[in-house]
């Protein structure tokens, strides 16, 4: 099957709003989007392992990963800890050996365009972050996932990835900003050397704005998987990366050609009131957990950002089995995306797709089975994260 896997960013960004030789606009006709968000645990200890896993059409972790996105059918999907690797094989060995493969009778699904963009995960900072004292430069460790630019024991380990049904036609990343140029930018005092604020990115991985051609309409997907607000001394120095890698969106969903937001082309701008979804394993819930300042409380109240609250059945059934730390939580279990220790931190909700003002929300959900439903054990077997999708009318 032809694919066009996409590996840099690509010029330009073209939608037709008329028919040429006449004045007059031609309306895009109403098109049903389905987007989502997975994280799919497919990570792996040693660079390569999962390449080579892949490679077993038999493997039992991606025949799950393929049979939730089967049942789930999105028309694009972010795909959180996929590890990374140039070529984008992993992705191809996923897609085309697995996808694109009936399982358990289901209807196949194929996606013709795929972003494998770079990500900062254990990629060598050669600095020390961490504050221990010195700058780990071999990977294979825990201490060298800490002076990292992101936690990763090697370079590309939990990755991500986009698969769409339609076309990328445009693609700006801001891998390379770095923290301490985001204006308002909550480091932590004193805990850096002038060294590590020279190299540490605001992004863990990366942050992706994707233009997708939605039957002649663009639409700007909006990706990222924030570090999780954990793993810390007192400092919170995740804690508050995190924060600022989920309101670095706020402040790019408005802001104009003249902003601060320069991408790893070089250019400058944000989205300039363009139509968007944002998708990603943000680690942070607007109720419960430990995520630091109340990040999503910014991002949800951004006036062209809609919640559509997907909710589960398995939600509220796993949060009254497991009890523990669930029994003190004030969220909704209907909310939640992501099945967490119960004795430390409990379920949370944490995974989100999140359409601009300009799109209609038809439907949305968390596919989290209930107890009696078969494609629970899919579910448990491949990530403690759930996917969320949500249906959008785009056009008309």
């Amino acid at each position: 099957m032809r694919r066009a896997v996409v590996l840099m960013l690509l010029a330009g960004c073209t939608s037709p709003s008329k028919d040429s030789g006449t004045d007059d606009v031609v309306v895009p006709p109403a098109t049903p989007l389905r987007v989502a968000t997975f994280n799919t645990s497919l990570h792996r200890e040693t660079e390569g392992g999962l390449l080579a896993d892949l490679a077993d059409p038999a493997h039992a972790q991606a025949a799950h990963v393929a049979t939730i996105l089967q049942e789930a059918r999105p028309d694009v999907v972010l795909l959180n800890e996929v590890d990374h690797d140039a070529a984008g094989e992993a992705m191809r060995l996923l897609l085309d050996g697995f996808v694109a493969v009936s399982q358990d009778g289901r209807e196949a699904l194929t996606y013709p365009h795929v972003l494998v963009p770079e990500t900062n995960t254990g990629v060598a900072s050669g600095v020390d972050l961490d504050g221990d004292g010195s700058a780990t430069t071999s990977p294979g460790s825990d201490a060298y996932g800490q002076d990292a630019l992101g936690y990763g024991q090697f370079p590309g380990q939990y990755g991500l990835a986009v698969a769409s049904r339609y076309p990328i036609v445009a693609v700006r990343t801001f891998r390379t900003t770095l923290w301490r140029d985001v204006p308002g930018a909550w480091l932590p005092e004193g805990f850096y050397s002038d060294a590590a604020l020279d190299v540490l990115p605001l992004s863990s991985k990366t942050h992706a704005d994707l233009t997708l051609d939605v039957n002649g309409v663009e639409v700007h997907f909006l990706v990222s998987h924030p570090t999780p607000p954990s793993f810390d001394g007192d400092e919170d120095r995740n804690g508050r990366r995190n924060h600022d890698e989920i309101v670095f969106w706020a402040d790019y969903l408005d802001a104009g050609a003249d902003s601060w937001h320069i991408d790893d082309a070089g250019l400058a701008g944000g989205l300039d009131g363009a139509p968007f979804i944002i998708a990603g394993d943000l680690n942070a819930d607007p109720t419960d957990g430990s995520s630091s300042g109340d990040p999503m409380a910014t991002l949800l109240a951004h006036p062209r950002v809609q919640d559509p609250l997907p909710t589960s059945a398995g939600g509220p059934e796993q949060a009254g089995l497991q009890g523990e730390v669930n029994t003190r939580h004030e969220g909704d279990p209907a909310l939640d995306t992501a099945d967490f220790s119960d004795r430390s931190v409990g379920n949370l909700r944490v995974d989100y797709v999140l359409p601009s003002v300009e799109l209609t929300i038809e439907e949305s959900g968390v596919l989290w089975p209930a107890s009696d439903d078969p494609l629970l054990e899919a579910v448990e077997a491949v990530s403690d994260h759930r996917l969320v999708w949500v249906d959008v009318t785009v056009g008309g």
